[in-house]
């Protein structure tokens, strides 16, 4: 893993030996196979192992937020249960009887070093708004300036698969949304498979795992083919999901084996382990970032290649917009997509989705004329502009 001049370097001192730390601020995403062992229950030795390495790091006084997996497999335990339930209403019971036996472990492996830590259970409703965001980041530092180490998930008992807008889906986009609120210098998405390969390890013995990804492109979105997860909702495609939104928001991530011995502490400081993306930008302002995450997107504008090269020096202008999907208003953030289907960029838009049908492919001097009135020659103007 590259020392990339941008990370915060922590040197601690012990005795006569010197450690490097590369990060200061963690979230630390453990996947449903990893505390499980894949046997279908919390696996202790697991997890004490994961804590202790956390708990080592946090006493040398890093930041750290765990984003885990494992309270519908834990319910599962609990209740006794061998058929597998997949109807949504189900699994969030699961989920609610899984969640007080998942924290119950947590804390009482981190009271062995005298660490609080607090539970946080989110919803992408709940962020999807500007005050939500805001007020989900600020419990969070605060947690960790009160140095207690929150322990996240989605509230499974309320946010609902039907309702798309309205869940993350999987632990592995939810860390990276975390990653985006907390500013933080690294995620970890730590699972039962080593990393991104060039082939599906399982079909192909030739497959080779792949060190470093300088940018997720189409090829590496096509290389994380299908699921990998038994248990869990999230797979390699997620992962690289993930991965793509934190990058994009300055953070690196690394996708590795939390199998491993000591994988929490070598990755920090800066052992090459599993797949290492990083950060494809420097940080992002915390308006911008919330537009990254793609929690506060109502809609999103086709454009043509001419429109997708100019954004990296401009603003969008309406004579590129080949297409709008979805009804949004006036201020609303949206995506930016490429002809190929991939999010370029996002931003505030100054027309609604009404308005861009109508001068969509015109220039910027014929607004006034088809519209009656303008609210500038932009669509998106560059100040209010990310590009991913």
């Amino acid at each position: 893993m590259a020392k990339d001049k941008a990370k915060r370097v922590r040197i601690k001192e012990f005795g006569s030996f010197q450690e490097v730390v590369l990060y200061r601020r963690l979230v630390v995403k453990l996947g449903t196979n990893l505390v499980t062992g894949g046997l279908g229950h919390l696996d202790l030795e697991v997890m004490a192992n994961l804590i202790d390495q956390v708990a080592q790091l946090h006493q040398q006084g890093l930041e750290i937020i765990l984003v885990s997996s494992g309270a519908i497999a834990a319910g599962r335990d609990k209740l006794a249960l061998v058929r597998e339930h997949k109807d949504i209403p189900f699994r969030q019971v699961l989920a609610a009887v899984g969640q007080s036996c998942l924290m119950h472990t947590y804390e009482q492996l981190f009271a062995k070093y005298g660490i609080v830590v607090a539970q946080a259970l989110l919803t992408k409703a709940d962020m999807s708004d500007r005050a939500g965001y805001l007020n989900a980041r600020n419990t969070l530092l605060t947690l960790l300036d009160l140095r207690v180490i929150p322990i996240v998930n989605e509230n499974d008992v309320v946010a609902i698969d039907e309702i798309k807008e309205a869940k993350f889906g999987d632990n592995d986009n939810l860390s990276a949304m975390v990653a985006n609120l907390v500013d933080a210098d690294l995620l970890m998405l730590l699972g039962d498979v080593a990393g991104l390969y060039t082939a599906d390890p399982h079909l192909d013995p030739q497959a080779k795992l792949i060190p470093k990804v300088e940018r997720i492109d189409s090829y590496i979105e096509h290389l994380a083919g299908g699921t990998d997860s038994r248990q869990g909702t999230g797979g390699m495609v997620t992962k690289v999901e993930a991965a793509k939104l934190a990058t994009s928001s300055g953070v690196a991530v690394v996708i590795a084996d939390g199998r491993q011995p000591r994988i929490i502490s070598r990755l920090v400081q800066g052992e090459p382990l599993g797949t290492f993306f990083p950060s494809v930008t420097t940080k992002l302002e915390s308006r911008k970032r919330w537009m990254v995450s793609g929690l506060a997107s109502r809609g999103k504008v086709i454009v043509d290649a001419g429109a997708a090269a100019a954004l990296k020096k401009g603003s969008l202008l309406p004579a590129g917009i080949k297409e709008v999907e979805k009804g949004f208003h006036r201020g609303d953030v949206i995506d930016i997509v490429d002809l190929q289907g991939t999010r370029i960029a996002c931003g505030i838009s100054n027309y609604s989705s009404a308005d861009i049908e109508v001068i969509k492919g015109a220039h910027s001097e014929e607004i006034m004329s088809l519209l009656g009135y303008e609210y500038g020659a932009e669509v998106v103007h560059r100040n209010n502009l990310v590009m991913l």
